[in-house]
C-alpha cells in the first residue's frame, strides 16, 4: 500500500481543514513548494495535492503554488480541486502533473470523466468524498442522493486509474478511517482504491493494511503534519509486512 501524503492548498498555504469545513484551516506552512520537497526528500513515491480554494469556487486559484511544487519534485503528484473540464485537465498535465482527480465532475458531468480518462489512460482518478455513504460535491458543501459505491462502478469500463475514497466526517479528525467503508468500496469495483479521512496514527496505518481490502494506497494529512504518525515510520510499515518496529 502507498502512502500519499496531503498537501492541501489555501490563499497560497499548505494547510488541513477539519471536516472539510474552510473556516476550519490550520496554517502548516507558508511555503508549500518547501512542504512538498520535505516529502520527497523523507521517501514518498508520491504527493496528494488539492486547490481547496479551486474546489469552492471551481476554478484553479492556487496554480502558482502547484507550479511551484512541480518544480520543486521529481516524485509524481495527483492533483484535484475545481478542475472542471477537459482544458484544465490538459493543461494540468502538460504542465506536468501525473494524475488528475475528478470528484465534483464525476457527479455532474460524467461523460467528461470517461472522455478524458480514455484519451489519458492512467492519468485520471476519481475523488468520491463521501457523507454518510453519499457522495458530496463542490468542495464538500453540496450533498447527493448518490451512493459511493454506486458512483464508483459508473467508471469501470472506461480506464479510470484509480477511485480516491474520503470519508469528510473524518477527514482532519484523526478518530480513525472508516474501514468498513473502504473494504466495502474496493469490494464493489475493480478499479484500485485510495483510503483517506480519519488516519490518526500508525496503528490506523496498520488497520487498514490489514484489513483484507485490496487498497492502493492511503492519504496521510495532519497527522503527518502534527508528529502523530512519524513519516519514517509509516513508509517502512506500508512498504514492508514485516517492519512493525
Amino acid at each position: 500500500m502507498r502512502l500519499y501524503p496531503a498537501v492541501d492548498l489555501k490563499d497560497g498555504k499548505c494547510v488541513r481543514l477539519l471536516k472539510g469545513q474552510a473556516e476550519s484551516a490550520t496554517v502548516f506552512n507558508d511555503n508549500p513548494a518547501a512542504q512538498a520537497a520535505e516529502f520527497a526528500g523523507a521517501g514518498c513515491e508520491w504527493l496528494h495535492v488539492v486547490d481547496l480554494d479551486g474546489a469552492f469556487k471551481g476554478i484553479s486559484e492556487n496554480r502558482n503554488s502547484v507550479r511551484s511544487i512541480i518544480a520543486g519534485v521529481t516524485i509524481p503528484i495527483q492533483l484535484g480541486g475545481g478542475i472542471r473540464d477537459e482544458a484544465a485537465v490538459e493543461n494540468w498535465l502538460e504542465l506536468g502533473v501525473a494524475r488528475i482527480v475528478l470528484g465534483t465532475a464525476a457527479v455532474e458531468n460524467p461523460d467528461l470523466v470517461r472522455r478524458v480518462a480514455r484519451r489519458f489512460p492512467g492519468r485520471i482518478a476519481v475523488g468520491i468524498d463521501a457523507r454518510g455513504g453519499f457522495a458530496a460535491t463542490r468542495g464538500w458543501v453540496r450533498d447527493t442522493e448518490i451512493p459511493t459505491a454506486e458512483l464508483a462502478r459508473r467508471f469501470e469500463d472506461c480506464g479510470v486509474d484509480a477511485i480516491i475514497h474520503t470519508d469528510i466526517d473524518r477527514d482532519g479528525v484523526k478518530t480513525g478511517p472508516n474501514i468498513e467503508a473502504m473494504a466495502d468500496l474496493s469490494a464493489s469495483v475493480s478499479i484500485p482504491v485510495i483510503a483517506s479521512g480519519g488516519i490518526g496514527n500508525i496503528d490506523d496505518l496498520r488497520a487498514l493494511r490489514n484489513c483484507g481490502a485490496k487498497l492502493e494506497g492511503v492519504i496521510v494529512g495532519r497527522a503527518l503534519y502534527d508528529g502523530s504518525i512519524d513519516l519514517g515510520h509509516a513508509l517502512r510499515l506500508l512498504a514492508d509486512a514485516e517492519a512493525e518496529h
